[in-house]
């Protein structure tokens, strides 16, 4: 299927990452008196300014942080900014936004660190990563109050982007055919039941040849939970359609669509015209859904996003990689990305299960992938 061009950038994690990068929470605030220490660019807060170390003063902050912000404003009078802080599986991670630049930072204790980020007013160039990047979104088949461990992968979008404004979103369908992680070949989606999260990343890229920096991972329970917190996903639905597990019809149309709605969206394929691939190609819809929302949010909204999605989902990035993997989204050019579904023909295993081989064109969309755009 050709990749369509997208009205605006998809979201990875925080991205987006789980259909879902979105939140409604506030994130954390607190107001510092002003600076107490300096820092290198990446290092720890520590000791007294030093004379000519510009004024840092920062709604939000902390005085490591702003010690730290000072080192990276070094030779400017005096700065004044806004910081928003949140969490990702324990670690802190925050946003500093001062005019047009913002500052990622994640922090250890009472230090920050500067990870990323970009400075217009100083001329520098952005840093958010060596692109390309991919990261593999995964929305498993646990129902309420089952573990993830054991299921299957019921869901399958990587995402993606080359860190210079492209980037793109492939869904899997989740009958391909591929090398599982314990040897053998079964469906895409039982690598996650065989091994986790990393078994259906090393999977991902058997079948893509893409090398993939992390997942992320979330159940049906927590998929609804992330999208309700976050006030529902606004979309526009092309062509009503009865969703899985019992919400009913979803109408055509401009609309906010609520968590079991919006999993019902997902999940459905019996109705639509081409099976699973139509549903992968929901999908996609919903990650871009939720990064429209996000990207109109601002990308102050980041820490509250990574906050949101790490209490519901399992995942291998780190704080610094998943912090500046969703702020690259708020430098995406509209014009530079793209969608699509990696379809094929059906065929028959040795042990007669019904799967699909993907076709040229997916495999020449797998090589363009590569980019980290499509």
């Amino acid at each position: 299927m050709p990749s369509s061009r997208l009205a605006a950038p998809a979201l990875a994690l925080a991205v987006a990452l789980v259909l879902v990068s979105c939140s409604g929470d506030e994130p954390e605030t607190r107001r510092s008196s002003g600076p107490t220490s300096s820092t290198g660019p990446t290092g720890t807060a520590s000791a007294t300014p030093s004379p000519g170390v510009p004024v840092v003063t920062l709604e939000g902050g902390d005085a490591a942080m702003e010690a730290v912000l000072a080192s990276v404003y070094a030779g400017r009078p005096a700065v004044e900014g806004s910081a928003t802080v949140g969490t990702w599986k324990g670690e802190k991670v925050a946003v500093v936004t001062s005019s047009d630049d913002a500052t990622l930072l994640v922090g250890a204790g009472s230090a920050w660190s500067v990870v990323g980020g970009w400075w217009p007013s100083l001329s520098k160039p952005a840093q958010l990563g060596t692109g390309p990047r991919h990261v593999l979104v995964i929305g498993s088949d646990a129902r309420v109050g089952e573990p993830l461990k054991g299921t299957r992968g019921d869901t399958l979008q990587l995402v993606g982007i080359d860190t210079v404004g492209g980037a793109g979103v492939m869904g899997l369908p989740r009958d391909i055919w591929a090398e599982m992680p314990n040897g053998g070949h079964a469906k895409i989606n039982a690598a996650f039941a065989f091994g986790g999260g990393k078994g259906q990343q090393q999977a991902v890229t058997g079948v893509t040849g893409i090398p993939i920096e992390g997942y992320v991972a979330v159940g049906f329970d927590g998929f609804e939970k992330i999208v309700d917190e976050a006030g529902g996903i606004p979309i526009t639905v092309p062509k009503a359609l009865r969703g899985a597990g019992g919400v009913g019809i979803i109408g055509a149309g401009a609309q906010v669509l609520t968590g079991a709605q919006a999993l019902g969206y997902a999940r459905e394929r019996k109705t639509l015209p081409d099976g699973d691939f139509g549903r992968s190609r929901h999908q996609g819809d919903l990650i871009l859904a939720a990064a429209i929302k996000a990207r109109l949010e601002g990308v102050s909204s980041v820490p509250a996003h990574l906050t949101t999605v790490s209490r519901y989902a399992d995942t291998n990035l780190t704080a610094a990689q998943a912090l500046t993997w969703a702020a690259a989204f708020h430098k995406v050019d509209p014009t530079k990305v793209g969608r699509t579904v990696a379809t094929g023909g059906f065929g028959w295993s040795k042990d007669r299960q019904s799967i699909v081989i993907p076709s040229a064109q997916s495999r020449a969309a797998f090589v363009r992938f590569r980019s980290g755009r499509l």
